[in-house]
């Protein structure tokens, strides 16, 4: 079994979707079996985790805090709730209400736990506390590896 995370941006450009998507698959198709780490934020996590699931790979839910869906709306909060429910298993942290110092710790938690980190990444420092760039440092910081998806040029609103 291969421990995957994800951490990724949540604004995804559109047209970057299927660049990113394509992206994920072929890393995961290097592998057997699966368990894929995700918070199941909106854009890169959700995108990670659906392909977790297609493959047949197993999926490890990683819930920052309590109210943690709350921070999601429409379609991102509804796949949110399938994506959930199709987790093998959950793990919720202890922080009582979302919020950066959860999103860090979540961030750590699947680096920790991962041997491959799959970043949905513009190579630019973190908008806020857990952002993506957070989470790629620190996965650096265990020596962990770390693949990057994004497209040449390609910026973000």
């Amino acid at each position: 079994m291969t421990r995957i995370g994800v951490a990724g941006h949540q604004d995804l450009p559109v047209t970057a979707v299927d660049f990113i998507t394509q992206g994920i698959r072929d890393i995961l198709a290097q592998y057997d079996h699966v368990v894929g780490y995700s918070s199941l934020a909106a854009g890169a996590d959700q995108l990670f985790a659906v392909e977790v699931l297609s493959r047949g790979g197993q999926l490890h839910a990683v819930v920052p805090s309590a109210g943690y869906e709350t921070t999601l709306d429409g379609d991102a909060a509804e796949l949110y709730t399938r994506l959930l429910a199709a987790a093998c298993d959950t793990t919720q942290l202890a922080f009582s209400a979302p919020g950066e110092p959860a999103y860090e710790a979540a961030g750590h938690w699947v680096a920790e736990r991962s041997e491959v980190l799959i970043a949905v990444w513009d190579g630019l420092p973190a908008r806020g506390q857990g952002g993506t760039a957070d989470t790629v440092a620190y996965a650096h910081e265990l020596d962990r590896e770390v693949r990057i998806i994004w497209p040449h040029g390609m910026t973000r609103s």
